[in-house]
């Protein structure tokens, strides 16, 4: 895409569909004019910023196509940075369309996907990664996505970012100062505090890089496979996690045939459940052969998995088997042990004694068992560590520009240890500084640019 920054944009706003309210919004150096154009009523362009009239939007032949709001922001103090107009009309998709075109015919065009977001960045409004918050912002689905959004939004990973930033420029600074006193043999830059800034910003680095686990559980939500032989309770579990009735219960093995999917909203995560069929060796039926096959396709794609055992019947020596097995995959999992209420007292006693904690003694059909495995869900996925504060990685890119300044940082301290020459220890540094700056946008180029700001939507 080619952004002209130079002409005046117009785009709907609001998400398509019946409401009340819908919102055509303009941006550029023509904006007011483009409006008072078509508004009856005040003449917005003797207007104060930050303020709103009321007026009809008039049709090329005198018709009244709506009565709205006009929300009026003058440059800079406004989100793109330039003169904008916000005009709520009715939610009709038909007015707002009409409304558009009106603005189109008068000297706007129509704005490409993100680009009221790409000159709120130009303009110095936003970083490059405030930007990509927005789009977060817009695309959360639970309480921890949005925190983690308005968090970077507001600036709080690039003020971290800006903090290292500066701290390395004032020594690259003095050590490039060194290189034009070669012959004087000084030394401006105290190698001693700048190896103990390395380890700060090293530091730092980490504890973002290892925030990327949880950023990646709040932005994408989990993937929990439910898995177990035919008649262990998987549907029955799946309605009780929900607290309703998705699932047929029945005592027909091979009832469920299909994955069953469904989302529940723990603590502010989401959880993507996948009851599946039972899986059994053997079967004559095609269509349960299929189920199963999915279902096993399903456990290996999931982030935590489980898997659901009849406590009745299952042996502790297959439980331990099972046990062994899921260890081996690699994966998280829950060991759930079902129709626990039907096992006598003094052999379940015995059966928890030698369980560890990845095991649980359950009986789906009662709710109180409920909220002890939605916690374990909880705290496998995320770690317990969701109510940390400050900045959280939710973003693949960050994450893998966060990486080159881990070796960078790497590079300067090995430089330092080896008492590498000042032009080299200045290399190592841009090397750092030129990846932090990819982050917010201090270092650009056009792909990069096409591609975050393609993703957004038109409007925003």
């Amino acid at each position: 895409m080619i952004y002209n920054n130079d002409d005046t944009i117009a785009a709907i706003a609001t998400a398509p569909g019946v409401g009340a309210i819908g919102v055509v919004r303009l941006s550029g150096p023509g904006a007011i004019e483009v409006a008072q154009s078509i508004f009856l009523g005040k003449d917005l362009t003797m207007q104060p910023s930050h303020t709103l009239h009321f007026g009809r939007i008039m049709g090329d032949e005198g018709s009244v196509v709506d009565e709205v709001v006009a929300a009026l922001y003058r440059n800079p103090k406004s989100y793109t940075g330039e003169d904008t107009v916000e005009l709520s009309c009715h939610g009709s998709q038909y007015v707002l369309e009409q409304v558009l075109r009106l603005c189109l015919n008068h000297g706007a065009r129509m704005a490409q996907p993100g680009e009221f977001t790409f000159r709120a960045f130009m303009n110095g409004r936003i970083d490059l990664a405030q930007a990509e918050a927005v789009a977060d912002l817009i695309a959360s689905q639970s309480g921890a996505a949005h925190k983690a959004a308005i968090h970077n939004l507001r600036g709080g990973f690039s003020i971290e970012l800006k903090q290292m930033r500066e701290q390395l420029i004032q020594f690259a600074a003095l050590i490039e100062l060194e290189l034009d006193f070669s012959q004087e043999d000084v030394e401006f830059a105290d190698r001693s505090q700048f190896y103990a800034l390395i380890n700060r910003i090293q530091k730092a680095t980490d504890q973002l890089l290892d925030s990327f686990r949880l950023g990646n559980v709040i932005k994408n939500g989990v993937k929990v496979a439910i898995i177990g032989k035919p008649n262990a309770g998987k549907s029955t579990l799946l309605n009780a996690l929900l607290n309703e009735d998705r699932a047929i219960v029945s005592e027909i093995a091979g009832t469920t045939r299909d994955t069953i999917e469904e989302v529940l909203n723990i603590n502010g995560v989401l959880f993507r459940l996948i009851d599946t069929a039972g899986i059994r060796e053997h079967t004559i039926d095609n269509i349960e052969r299929q189920g199963i096959e999915r279902s096993r396709e399903a456990m290996t794609k999931a982030d935590v998995v489980i898997y659901l055992a009849d406590a009745v019947t299952t042996t502790s020596s297959e439980e331990q088997q099972k046990r062994s097995e899921l260890d081996a995959s690699g994966q998280p999992y829950i060991l759930v042990m079902n129709k626990a209420d039907l096992v006598e007292a003094q052999t379940l006693e015995m059966s928890k004694q030698v369980a560890d904690a990845k095991t649980l003694f359950i009986s789906a059909q009662n709710p109180e068992h409920i909220p002890k495995l939605k916690q374990m869900l909880f705290e496998l996925a995320t770690g317990g560590a969701l109510k940390q504060e400050g900045t959280i990685i939710t973003n693949t890119r960050h994450y893998h520009a966060l990486q080159e300044v881990q070796k960078s940082l790497k590079d300067i301290k090995t430089g330092l240890d080896s008492h590498l020459p000042g032009d080299l220890l200045a290399s190592d540094i841009h090397q750092c500084l030129y990846y932090l700056g990819e982050i917010t946008g201090k270092v650009t180029n056009e792909d990069m640019l096409d591609y975050i700001f393609s993703k957004f939507c038109i409007g925003k």
